[in-house]
């Protein structure tokens, strides 16, 4: 028997440019399907009643080291250099299993409860196949929609440029974990690209990639790290194509943004860490010249907050100042701001959705859609009079007005509280990761002065390009 639910009374922000923005407006979902959206839809449904509230596709986060939650904010105000040390040559390589489990789990959970219904998981902790079995185990007891990137684990990201290959334990992953790619939880490959590995090893790390059949997400462009030429690099080797997502890009040259456009790949911008740990400027309003429409990501919640409200925020923010600036620098205004509030909805959205190759299932409110749908409560006193929609989710959103989420049409959070999750066990379970981790670090000469509040600093590793 099917199972309708009908989501009554709202704003309905399809980011489908043929439906548009319906106010008021509904939307039917079959057996976790959108079948109909319009003004109003008459329909035998379980109704679900948000008067005055926003519905629109669910975010996606294109770029997540997920694992990483059980030590969130602990490189607040720590550069670049000091998480390559702390983390990649210290800290990671002390996670057991369970201790990546419980920051998946977290971590994924934390995004479902701020609207993140599709998540790019960088899993580049996975010293282990158990490390791996235990990480993607999290993202599907988490029941959000999660692309699980595997990245390798700290053998691979200690000292670059690294000569050690991707591990060989992908293939086992693929056949064993993924050999479909229709559940919530797909994979792809998160890989190091010539920044960070020797160029033979960026060879062979990407004919994997492509011999599993998977799409590729790489850093480059991140700081000093990122003025090696890498994508023009990695186009004269034949490794550019329409299955590649480049994170960051602040550091990239102009013409290799255009090698990117050419060859339709897509691009990933985490404008808050990018700002604070010195990648560069974020590229937004490069990538939008190059004719790169790019996607917002998290990236590390060991330093900022895990909501793309967030994110919006910071990238809006920071290209508009770089373009009034210029404007400045030249004497003179600029006569329109850039980006829109739209077009930062668009790119936590449609943008998100292209880049993960998931498009076709998410990031529009269209019939034929998997229902990723997200509603935003417009009750808090800085959500009404609702005069701009656009404008109100960027600039006064946060994760606090999420009120329902839904992932494939089932209901994950509602009236502003997750469902299916005993939250005081999964606060147990990383607390508990935490404090064994800490207390493993304590033999490590990196680590051993590791410790909570704020003041622990790390010697900052400095950038040593590939050449």
């Amino acid at each position: 028997m099917s199972r309708r639910t009908l989501v009554r009374g709202a704003t309905v922000i399809t980011m489908d440019p043929g439906l548009g923005t319906l106010t008021p407006g509904e939307v039917l979902i079959e057996d976790g399907v959108i079948t109909a959206v319009g003004p109003r839809i008459d329909a035998d449904a379980e109704v679900i009643e948000v008067p005055g509230a926003l519905v629109l596709p669910g975010f996606v986060d294109t770029h997540r080291h997920t694992w990483q939650a059980v030590i969130r904010h602990l490189a607040a105000d720590w550069t670049h250099g000091h998480y390559m040390t702390g983390i990649h040559n210290g800290l990671s390589q002390h996670f057991a299993p369970e201790d990546t489990y419980a920051g998946n789990l977290l971590g994924t959970l934390e995004a479902l409860d701020s609207g993140i219904t599709t998540l790019v998981d960088w899993s580049h902790n996975l010293a282990t196949p158990d490390h791996a079995d235990a990480a993607v185990q999290a993202l599907r007891n988490s029941g959000g929609r999660v692309v699980f990137a595997h990245g390798g684990g700290a053998p691979q990201w200690r000292d670059p440029p690294s000569a050690v290959p991707h591990p060989a334990d992908a293939r086992r992953v693929r056949d064993q974990h993924f050999a479909s790619d229709d559940g919530l939880v797909t994979m792809a490959m998160a890989l190091r690209g010539p920044q960070f590995t020797t160029k033979p090893v960026t060879v062979d790390d990407f004919n994997l990639a492509r011999d599993l059949g998977l799409r590729i997400t790489v850093h480059v462009g991140d700081g000093e790290w990122g003025r090696t030429r890498p994508v023009a690099w990695m186009h004269e080797a034949g490794l550019t194509g329409p299955d590649v997502t480049y994170v960051h890009c602040n550091t990239l040259a102009d013409d290799e943004l255009d090698l990117i456009a050419a060859t339709g790949g897509t691009a990933s911008v985490s404008a808050d860490i990018e700002l604070s740990m010195g990648h560069g400027w974020p590229a937004t309003g490069r990538l939008l010249a190059a004719g790169i429409r790019p996607s917002l990501s998290i990236d590390v919640c060991t330093l900022n907050s895990g909501d793309i409200f967030g994110a919006m925020r910071s990238t809006i923010a920071s290209q508009r100042a770089l373009n009034n600036a210029a404007a400045a620098e030249r004497g003179t205004v600029v006569d329109e701001l850039v980006p829109s509030c739209r077009d930062v909805v668009e790119f936590a959205t449609v943008e998100g959705a292209r880049a993960t190759g998931l498009l076709d299932r998410v990031g529009t409110l269209t019939p034929g859609k998997d229902a990723d749908v997200v509603v935003i409560s417009t009750g808090s006193p800085g959500m009404f009079p609702m005069n701009n929609p656009y404008g109100a989710l960027v600039y006064s959103a946060h994760p606090g007005t999420v009120d329902t989420v839904l992932v494939r049409g089932e209901i994950v959070k509602r009236g502003g509280v997750l469902t299916g999750h005993d939250l005081a066990r999964v606060r147990t379970l990383a607390e508990s990761s935490r404090d064994r981790l800490f207390e493993r670090v304590k033999t490590d000469p990196v680590t051993a002065d590791a410790h909570l509040g704020g003041t622990w600093f790390p010697q900052p590793m400095k950038a040593a390009p590939t050449k």
